[in-house]
């Protein structure tokens, strides 16, 4: 039995997706149950649906598109925190942590258990505050992922914890479900499509409880 845990949430028609986003579409166009020789599935939606991850560009006119991201960005030790109260995540919230230099840091919240529930978007939704984020970014880590559609709140403190993290290099993974995880060490594997010229990518997340020395 594999150790690997799927953290990605299952992209489908008109599951939750930001607000003014297009609403994801996944159709079989052609079908063998039909008459046709193969099966053929279509699909249209937002690249930062479901699953995905940030590219700089999305918030930075100029900057590095989802084709630029380093390919171990998202590959190697990552550290689950959990909030389980939390109505946002500030500095207050991360500094009992001990938060290192190019850690990859996963945030689990309630937003895990409560808003994969539905396909109706959730707006209070737990996010990185403003203030959060430049603590993130002046410690210097590498990634940090969500349990939802974003790492920032709707409205400008979303946009600017966006633009700050982005700003200090830093990656964004967000729609991760974490609702099977504890708190941890584990091995992360996060890759988004490569589009090159695009904002962001839908990815596929799997993490690994670290229990001995680890090759990634």
């Amino acid at each position: 039995m594999s150790e690997w845990i799927d953290i990605t949430v299952p992209l489908r028609t008109g599951m939750v997706h930001w607000p003014g986003d297009q609403e994801p579409l996944i159709e079989r166009q052609v079908a063998i149950e039909r008459g046709g020789s193969m099966n053929v599935t279509a699909a249209s939606m937002s690249l930062h649906t479901g699953t995905h991850v940030d590219a700089p560009l999305h918030f930075l006119d100029g900057a590095p598109d989802i084709g630029r991201m380093p390919l171990d960005a998202a590959i190697g030790r990552a550290r689950v925190l959990e909030f389980p109260t939390a109505a946002a995540i500030g500095p207050a919230e991360l500094e009992p942590y001990g938060i290192q230099t190019g850690e990859r840091i996963l945030l689990k919240t309630s937003n895990s258990r409560r808003c994969w529930r539905t396909s109706e978007f959730i707006p209070d939704f737990v996010a990185v505050t403003p203030d959060g984020a430049r603590y993130l970014a002046a410690h210097g880590i590498k990634v940090v992922g969500i349990d939802y559609i974003s790492i920032g709140a709707p409205g400008e403190e979303g946009d600017e914890t966006h633009r700050t993290l982005m700003a200090a290099g830093v990656w964004i993974i967000e729609g991760l479900d974490l609702s099977a995880i504890e708190p941890g060490d584990y091995d992360l594997i996060c890759l988004p499509l490569k589009v090159p010229g695009a904002d962001g990518a839908p990815a596929r997340a799997i993490v690994r409880r670290v229990r001995q020395a680890s090759l990634l």
